[in-house]
């Protein structure tokens, strides 16, 4: 799995320190430039707010690379899955060459993927929808259609396990982009779990079911931003 980080950080640094490969997240809110040869995708900067101009400029400076792109995020509304598939049939046309994601929003699983029509899925959305089932099975249809994946907004080892699990291809996050002791966390995080079960009294796990184990986990999976 690739951590796409949208940062002015040196690279190799950040990839010793994560424990995986490192590529760029070129976004319009940062405007930061292409380096090297790495993996890298284009995401729309509709989490903060969607500039139009600057969107299509950034699509445009980086042309010439575009063969090596593994994505570019298709402007999208964050929680709303319907009006994100509304932009997409916008957007879409504009986009030709590149390899288009489609952003997955609340409600999706209630709707049609226009799955002959993308290159990859963006999985968004609230911390609701992204870890519940409804993400799960959009990654996991996804996979079997040799579809790209890539998932937003992971910033701790908890949520980068569970995609990891899924096969998602890559992720991002605004923390693991900034902040080098979240990125260590992530992978030192066997090396922790083996410290707390060292450390965990036997008589917490006393009387504990399988299920009760299963929930525990889900509910660590907390947002880290």
């Amino acid at each position: 799995m690739i951590a796409l980080l949208d940062t002015p950080q040196d690279l190799d640094n950040c990839e010793i320190e994560i424990g995986c490969e490192v590529g760029q997240l070129l976004s319009p809110t940062t405007r930061r430039l292409l380096r090297g040869d790495r993996p890298w995708a284009i995401d729309n900067g509709c989490f903060v707010r969607f500039a139009a101009d600057t969107f299509l400029g950034m699509l445009e400076r980086n042309v010439q690379h575009r063969d090596r792109c593994l994505f570019v995020t298709v402007p999208d509304i964050v929680g709303s899955a319907r009006r994100t598939l509304e932009l997409f049939d916008y957007w879409k046309p504009r986009l030709a060459g590149w390899k288009a994601a489609l952003a997955m929003q609340d409600g999706q699983e209630h709707l049609p993927i226009p799955w002959d029509k993308i290159d990859a899925v963006f999985i968004g959305g609230t911390t609701a929808f992204k870890d519940r089932d409804h993400a799960a099975h959009i990654v996991q249809t996804a996979k079997a259609m040799g579809k790209w994946v890539h998932v937003g907004r992971v910033n701790h080892a908890a949520r980068f396990d569970h995609f990891l699990q899924l096969g998602a291809d890559s992720i991002d996050g605004t923390g693991i982009a900034r902040y080098s002791h979240m990125r260590k966390a992530i992978n030192g995080r066997h090396d922790q779990h083996s410290l707390e079960l060292r450390h965990e009294p036997a008589s917490r796990h006393a009387g504990r079911t399988a299920r009760q184990d299963h929930t525990l986990g889900m509910d660590a999976r907390v947002d880290g931003e």
